[in-house]
């Protein structure tokens, strides 16, 4: 196991009605700004329990929050707050308005352009208070301090992570998920199953612990997530997505080990440049990548085929699993290849040329991660 450092300081508000405890959380002084995306939130009556809860403060609202949240939208959010001497943000949503948030937090305490922290020219050392009403349980922004946005101008798709983007707390209904339509819910799904083996799949350091629990989250995932297609408004399915999409990406199981987000990152770049919704892109390139990486990742994706489907063929059971998890991802109404989107390979030079420009260290094995291997990858995704 690596040395590792953890730290967490996010509370977490879980159940029903817990929307009600908003005014018990906030300071009674402060002017917040509500963030939200495009109104779901007025039509599963989210927004009028959040308005009764903060009946005693001064609120404004800011909606509108993409998907993936555009750089462009969120700087007209960032003046707002400081014509307003805004000095509390609450997003109310899914993980995209949550991260859209902690860039407001961060760019309205900037002086020159934010973008220039996102790209780590510059540092931070200053944002606004910021915490969430979680809709959509996907991306585990609600309880880690790490945001992605997306620069509409130039199809930059780009995350950024600190300290001080951590929400002060976060409040999980379960019931407020009823209403997702399926594709969200199935995105969901996937991404916080892809969350698990970008921390999990990655080479071994004898963390048993770690293992077990990230395969945990994975099973209950496999057995929950088609449920809740069949059956939206059951509460303890919905209660253990929901759990289990914050547990994919709070740091809890990945301490003291390697990470590789590189299948994120190229999902990154296929959203920016077709929109594909984030599930839809991982759900392609997982299959993918893991064949190409195959040997890399060999000893965890055995361990995976093991444990996860029960396979033990050996390395004949590698192959097994990843169609396995394909046919996982089709079973939730998710196509797994560009070509169902039509997507050709014309694409694969310029978006191997991007994902190079891009490469960073959140990519465990970036070494390896050369032009010629991802034009390799983008190809079995056709």
């Amino acid at each position: 196991m690596l040395n590792f450092e953890y730290w967490n300081p996010v509370k977490m508000i879980f159940g029903k009605g817990q929307i009600a405890k908003l005014s018990a959380e906030i300071p009674k002084n402060r002017r917040i700004l509500m963030i939200y995306g495009g109104g779901s939130i007025k039509k599963n009556e989210v927004y009028d329990q959040v308005k009764t809860a903060l009946k005693d403060y001064t609120v404004l609202e800011f909606g509108g929050i993409e998907p993936n949240p555009h750089y462009e939208t969120l700087m007209k959010a960032v003046e707002m707050v400081k014509a307003e001497k805004i000095d509390f943000l609450l997003a109310v949503g899914g993980g995209s308005v949550l991260d859209g948030t902690k860039f407001i937090a961060m760019g309205a305490c900037c002086e020159g352009d934010p973008w220039d922290i996102w790209t780590r020219k510059t540092s931070m050392n200053q944002a606004i208070s910021l915490a969430s009403v979680l809709t959509l349980p996907a991306t585990g922004s609600e309880m880690n301090c790490g945001s992605v946005v997306t620069k509409f101008e130039t199809r930059e798709k780009l995350g950024f992570g600190h300290p001080l983007l951590f929400p002060q707390f976060s409040i999980l209904d379960p019931e407020t998920t009823y209403s997702l339509p399926p594709q969200q819910t199935a995105n969901g799904i996937i991404d916080a199953f892809v969350h698990v083996v970008e921390q999990y799949i990655t080479p071994e350091v004898n963390s048993p612990l770690q293992d077990r629990i990230a395969e945990g989250i994975l099973l209950t995932l496999i057995e929950e997530g088609p449920k809740a297609l069949q059956d939206p408004t059951n509460y303890d399915v919905r209660a253990n997505i929901m759990w289990c999409a914050t547990m994919a990406l709070n740091g809890v199981f990945n301490v003291g080990m390697p990470e590789d987000w590189e299948m994120h990152l190229i999902g990154h770049e296929l959203t920016a440049k077709f929109n594909l919704d984030h599930g839809v892109t991982l759900a392609i390139v997982l299959p993918a990548l893991w064949h190409k990486r195959k040997e890399l990742k060999r000893k965890k994706l055995l361990k995976y085929a093991e444990r996860v489907w029960g396979i033990h063929k050996g390395d004949a059971g590698i192959d097994k699993a990843i169609e396995k998890t394909r046919e996982f991802f089709e079973s939730l109404g998710v196509k797994t290849y560009l070509s169902d989107y039509d997507i050709d390979k014309s694409v694969i030079p310029e978006l191997a040329d991007r994902l190079m420009r891009h490469k960073n260290s959140m990519m465990q094995n970036r070494d390896e991660v050369t032009l010629e291997s991802t034009k390799i990858i983008l190809e079995d995704c056709i």
